[in-house]
């Protein structure tokens, strides 16, 4: 039996640990919160005990941890996890600094842990079956990789204030999918950004809109383009050209029925938002996570893809900020 604890009892915390305590050989034990009604009511859910984070590092017992606190406390987290010896599984970012992530990966290494980061979209089935056919050679070399990734709406001002901004809060995520579709790096990226949604975001220094060219070391090329507003619900897709033809993963909707009359053809929505979009992909890093645990898959998101991602996000604020291209080490 493997016992965890989980920092953070908010609504990520609880996605993890609702699919943590599914797993088989797996038992929730403490939860920690400094919201106490929080970390009481999630524990209790799950029959565990709310814990300080000091006794939950002290205690032999829990062999991992799931970082699902807010940014700002992600690398002391991991530091004192990888100082305990238990194994990891954190949110996005490692931190919004990247020395400070680069800390941390040195941390883990030296300590010889796991630690899983939660990029989830590389779980969800459809972007999983897409690769799959894309390794296998179905549309032959990958030239091009086209992100679309859109919000319904954007979450309140004070999170934006704390966010780290667009890039590094919502776009790390598709700088994540770039790299794991094209396995390729980046050598140059450009972006450009708006705030055309509202203006309380520009007082608040970030942008809502924005547009990333990416060109790879290999010469491929990948366009993002974001937005903290599509009226119509939760926009999550990408195409890749290749050599011999395209592949596509379209948004996922609630049913797929499709209604066909004299006035028109029509069908749901997109999911509304991230929660239902990737609920499977959720339930399915959680599994890998412990399947790696008990050595029966390896590690598929690394804290190094975590540090990559990272640092795409900061040449991608700076590229805003400057009005330039920037070139990757």
């Amino acid at each position: 039996m493997i016992e965890v604890a989980v920092f953070g009892a908010g609504r990520i915390g609880t996605i993890h640990a609702g699919n943590l305590v599914k797993v088989p050989g797996v038992r929730l034990t403490c939860v920690a919160d400094p919201n106490a009604g929080a970390a009481q009511a999630l524990a209790s859910r799950h029959s565990a005990q709310v814990a300080t984070v000091p006794q939950i590092f002290d205690d032999d017992k829990i062999k991992a941890v799931l970082i699902c606190s807010s940014t700002d406390t992600h690398a002391d987290l991991i530091l004192a996890a990888a100082a305990a010896g238990k194994q990891i599984f954190c949110e996005k970012p490692v931190d919004l600094d990247v020395a400070r992530a680069r800390e941390c990966a040195a941390a883990i290494e030296k300590a010889g842990i796991t630690c899983m980061i939660g990029f989830q979209r590389r779980f969800d089935p459809t972007f999983s079956a897409l690769k799959a056919r894309l390794a296998a050679g179905e549309i032959g070399t990958p030239e091009m990789l086209i992100v679309t990734s859109r919000d319904p709406g954007a979450p309140p001002i004070p999170y934006i204030k704390s966010s780290g901004g667009i890039f590094k809060d919502m776009l790390i995520h598709d700088f994540d999918i770039f790299r794991w579709i094209l396995e390729d790096e980046a050598e140059t990226v450009h972006a450009s950004a708006s705030c055309l949604t509202d203006p309380a975001i520009a007082d608040a220094g970030d942008v809502d809109s924005a547009a990333v060219t990416i060109r790879t070391k290999k010469g491929r090329l990948c366009q993002i383009n974001t937005s903290r507003r599509a009226a119509y619900g939760y926009d999550q897709r990408f195409e890749v050209l290749g050599s011999g033809g395209l592949l596509q993963a379209g948004n996922h909707a609630p049913t797929e029925v499709v209604a066909s009359t004299a006035k028109a053809v029509s069908h749901d929505l997109p999911e509304h938002f991230f929660l239902e979009r990737y609920r499977a992909a959720y339930a399915g890093e959680m599994a890998h996570f412990f399947a790696v645990l008990s050595g029966t898959e390896k590690l598929r998101t690394t804290i190094a893809d975590g540090l990559k991602a990272l640092e795409l996000a900061d040449a991608a604020t700076a590229s805003w900020r400057e009005g330039r291209s920037v070139r990757m080490e």
